[in-house]
């Protein structure tokens, strides 16, 4: 898939503010400081698209953005290690699980996890989340520069320990960077895909 496209639309709240049209939308979502932004900006080769930020936690509202006028992107709220208060997060952890429960228009989300660390009980514990609530999802490691390729391995194989130990199968997957824009192509090869064999008439 070429981006030919790539526009801000909104960013809220209240899912029921989310955009009308129903157009197939794919939510990325991860750990605060994870390179959620800088992977959107790879993605869609725009440098400045979503908001970038050294501190973690930038993110609090539900952001959409169209792409080659066809699919939305969406950009949600961290989760964990932000910076602001408890009653902040809580308020924004809560339209997280409305998106998620509410959004007819979803068609995968992508759970966005740093590479360098080992597996993370709150990255676990919210794919568990979603598998229980049905929803689909890809994992996406990040920051795959910072490893040489035996150590990418070894970090996908304590993966895939970790959630056999409760999945039947290993979740899809990629391996991204996006300063060396590694896993491009594959992650948006992987949504042409699904968008080509989506069945319109049950949006």
């Amino acid at each position: 898939m070429k981006i030919k496209s790539a526009e801000f639309v909104m960013s809220n709240s209240d899912v029921e503010k989310c955009p009308k049209s129903r157009l197939p939308e794919y939510a990325f979502i991860g750990r605060s400081n994870v390179g959620k932004s800088s992977l959107i900006n790879m993605l869609t080769g725009r440098k400045s698209l979503a908001k970038t930020s050294g501190r973690p936690g930038k993110t609090q509202l539900i952001n959409h953005f169209l792409i080659n006028k066809n699919w939305h992107l969406v950009d949600l709220p961290g989760y964990g290690y932000a910076r602001v208060s408890k009653s902040s997060k809580k308020t924004f952890q809560k339209f997280i699980t409305q998106y998620f429960a509410l959004r007819e228009q979803l068609v995968s989300a992508f759970v966005l996890v740093d590479i360098r660390h080992n597996p993370q009980p709150i990255d676990l514990e919210f794919m568990q989340w979603l598998g229980e609530n049905g929803i689909p999802f890809s994992i996406i490691f990040t920051k795959a520069d910072k490893l040489k390729p035996k150590a990418i391995e070894n970090h996908i194989e304590a993966y895939k320990n970790v959630l056999l130990e409760t999945w039947e199968d290993m979740p899809n997957y990629f391996v991204t960077s996006s300063s060396k824009t590694i896993g491009k192509d594959e992650v948006l090869e992987y949504i042409d895909s699904l968008n080509a064999n989506m069945d319109w008439t049950a949006l």
